[in-house]
């Protein structure tokens, strides 16, 4: 490729996708959802492609690169002006924790596991699940967290911790969908044994019937039971 080709490619290159990036808007990539960050991915190798590959035309570069962000222009009008339309397109957000409850059919939805919604917990700088009275997976693939308000009432397996004494540095998973975590039992020096007894005493039979369990700093178990669903 002689080298005012290249340097007009790069020009053609670097303008256009400057005035396509104007047209399409000012969205922060925080805001983007999968669909617009892919896109965006895919006009950015466009752009690569029309200013190294030399068997790519000019023109076809620019059409392609056109075309593209026409087609992500369009999909973002539907978005904006039909609520059906942009419910298929986006998605909706999923309710994963509700009344501090875990919705375990939305996480099977988000495709999230609990370890994976853990992180983003504690990204939220929350580390305890007992702390979660609402906990929402949006589109753009973040979580928005509302905690428990302090004082009130207290439910079986869930207890205020602010005026307990603390045993343990921070809350530990040991039960995962029906699974006990053998070795964060053993890190807190707790058997197996101690915790079946603690779960009859919640009035738990069977391991299998606990979606999530934690050990709280006070030394308290937080239970989420599964969600049991009968057809008829």
């Amino acid at each position: 490729m002689e080298l005012h080709t290249l340097i007009l490619r790069i020009t053609l290159g670097f303008f256009v996708l400057f005035l396509l990036t104007r047209i399409m808007g000012r969205k922060e990539i925080s805001q983007m959802t999968f669909f617009n960050f892919v896109s965006a991915i895919a006009i950015g190798e466009i752009a690569a492609s029309l200013v190294v590959d030399h068997k790519l035309s000019i023109r076809n570069g620019l059409v392609a690169l056109s075309g593209w962000s026409i087609y992500t222009l369009l999909m973002s009008y539907i978005d904006i002006k039909s609520v059906n339309a942009r419910k298929f397109l986006v998605g909706e957000p999923l309710i994963l924790v509700k009344q501090g409850k875990i919705m375990e059919q939305a996480l099977r939805k988000g495709r999230l596991d609990l370890d994976s919604f853990r992180a983003m917990l504690r990204q939220k700088d929350v580390f305890s699940m007992a702390d979660v009275e609402y906990a929402i997976f949006e589109t753009d693939g973040k979580i928005s967290v509302m905690k428990k308000e302090s004082g009130e009432p207290l439910t079986k397996g869930d207890m205020n911790i602010e005026n307990r004494k603390k045993v343990y540095p921070l809350p530990t998973a040991v039960i995962l969908d029906g699974n006990i975590n053998i070795e964060n039992l053993k890190s807190l020096h707790l058997s197996t044994d101690w915790l079946q007894q603690e779960l009859l005493t919640a009035g738990v039979n069977s391991v299998s019937d606990v979606f999530y369990a934690e050990i709280q700093p006070d030394g308290t178990l937080f239970i989420d039971r599964k969600i049991h669903i009968y057809h008829h």
